[in-house]
């Protein structure tokens, strides 16, 4: 995915995982899980790093990429062997409760902190 690659591009992002959800006004909004190679920010931090992150994704594809949601994480769900479980993204950013299988998570404790 562009996004993804462009999200990565930057000098702050470590990871980047995009998905789309439903959007009343666009149709489809896009979602970016992020991991930082400093420290997971929160607060004041978290919103100027997320206005940051837009700002750049809009000067490397154009205003139509921009992420409308950013959530940072201290990693992502991926299976054991690595794979990235984007259904379970997708779910954490249409708001639905994970009610699937999660055992072959390698830390099944990020999904709290992604939602």
């Amino acid at each position: 995915m562009e996004i993804e690659s462009a999200l990565v591009a930057h000098e702050k992002v470590a990871e980047a995982a995009v998905v789309g959800r439903p959007d009343d006004l666009t149709g489809e909004a896009i979602v970016a899980f992020v991991v930082l190679k400093g420290a997971r920010p929160t607060g004041d931090a978290a919103v100027a790093m997320i206005k940051e992150l837009q700002n750049w994704v809009g000067q490397e594809i154009g205003p139509i990429a921009k992420p409308k949601d950013i959530r940072f994480g201290e990693n992502l769900p991926k299976t054991r062997s690595g794979k990235i479980m984007r259904r379970l993204l997708r779910q954490l950013a249409k708001g639905e409760e994970i009610t699937q299988d999660t055992s072959t998570l390698e830390n099944p404790a990020i999904l709290e902190q992604l939602k």
